[in-house]
């Protein structure tokens, strides 16, 4: 930095700690320009507020999404393409209908239907991902390309602004000490920096239809969403109807019991006075009883690791690439801490991430 960037940089400060310290007063903005500049602050403070519960809507699990964010962040760092999405609450619903509707058997009245709904709870799972899809694009993105660009332009000019004006006003309060003409320079680059910054912030006020036209996206996203979820259910409801009338005009078939065992029942010499069924051969009276020997194992105490580990409270079953599946009591070798919520570890030469409230830890990792 140049000796006349290191003076100015030490006038700013100096002025500062005036007006903090000393109550010195600086130069008054006029009241438009603090108006223009407090909705600035406020559709600031909106937008970023209305991403962050715009995706608390579309993905209400916070587990699920600290766990997607965690998996996209690796993904990218190892250069795949194709990211897990998030798990939709219909979705899984769907799978577990599915599953059990198939083992019951999807020739009976139960579980043929738990069938048929499961299937149509993956179809409203995929339009929920559509929705997902819809809604970022056409909402959040351009949400956020308003904050990234020209939200962030106006702080600029607005930090640059105030940097200027405590220059001008060091300078203006020592005239006399200073040049006339570095405090008429000061005051004009004060006054160009006021009228760029005035710009900007009127120039993104009038053009709020921008934001009106990307709320309008949202609304459609969430109309059409409802429209085919409301297709699907309509579906399933016929279908559901059609199952119960069958069921119903379907004759009752009647339960037939199976003939009991016939018993043959033995000679008074059983000393226990059992009986013994006729399908049964009788015991060999120079038979030798059987023992069956019992073996104990014994397993080794697990020696404590000397690297940073830690032990498994339960099991954990991977549901997505990348992840590292392990059963209680195992000892994890911890080799990285993602974030608040996922380590990474090694076991039996596998690696993969795991959730941190799924283990103990026994050394942790150095900081």
């Amino acid at each position: 930095m140049s000796v006349a960037g290191l003076k100015k940089q030490f006038y700013k400060a100096s002025q500062m700690v005036s007006e903090k310290v000393g109550g010195a007063e600086g130069t008054k903005l006029d009241d438009d320009f603090r108006d223009l500049e407090r909705k600035v602050d406020v559709t600031s403070k909106a937008v970023v507020e209305v991403i962050s519960k715009t995706s608390e809507y579309l993905q209400p699990n916070p587990a699920s999404r600290a766990k997607l964010s965690m998996l996209n962040t690796m993904s990218k760092i190892r250069g795949q393409v194709k990211n897990p999405g998030y798990p939709q609450a219909e979705g899984l619903l769907g799978e577990c209908m599915g599953k059990f509707g198939r083992e019951l058997g999807e020739d009976t009245n139960f579980g043929g239907a738990l069938v048929d709904v499961g299937e149509a709870m993956k179809r409203l799972a995929e339009v929920k991902d559509s929705l997902d899809i819809d809604v970022k694009q056409n909402f959040i993105d351009p949400l956020q390309g308003l904050c990234d660009k020209d939200l962030r332009e106006i702080q600029h000019h607005l930090k640059k602004l105030e940097g200027r004006r405590l220059d001008y006003d060091y300078k203006k309060k020592r005239q006399g000490k200073i040049p006339d003409e570095e405090v008429r320079q000061a005051l004009e680059k004060f006054h160009e920096s006021k009228e760029v910054a005035e710009t900007s912030m009127y120039n993104l006020l009038e053009t709020d239809i921008e934001q009106v036209s990307q709320l309008s996206s949202l609304v459609e996203s969430q109309l059409q969403y409802h429209r085919q979820a409301v297709q699907v259910l309509e579906e399933l409801s016929d279908k559901l109807r059609d199952r119960m009338n069958e069921a119903q005009t379907r004759p009752r078939r009647e339960y037939t019991p199976k003939p009991k065992p016939i018993f043959d029942f033995g000679d008074d010499n059983h000393s226990n006075g059992g009986y013994s069924t006729s399908m049964a051969l009788p015991p060999s009276r120079n038979s030798e009883p059987s023992f069956h020997s019992a073996r104990l194992s014994f397993r080794k105490p697990r020696l404590p690791p000397e690297q940073p580990s830690c032990k498994a409270l339960y099991d954990f079953e991977p549901e997505n690439e990348g992840e590292l599946g392990f059963r209680e009591g195992d000892i994890i070798t911890l080799t990285n801490q993602i974030d608040e919520n996922w380590y990474e570890g090694m076991l039996n030469g596998q690696s993969g991430f795991f959730p941190l409230n799924y283990v103990e830890v026994l050394i942790p990792l150095p900081h």
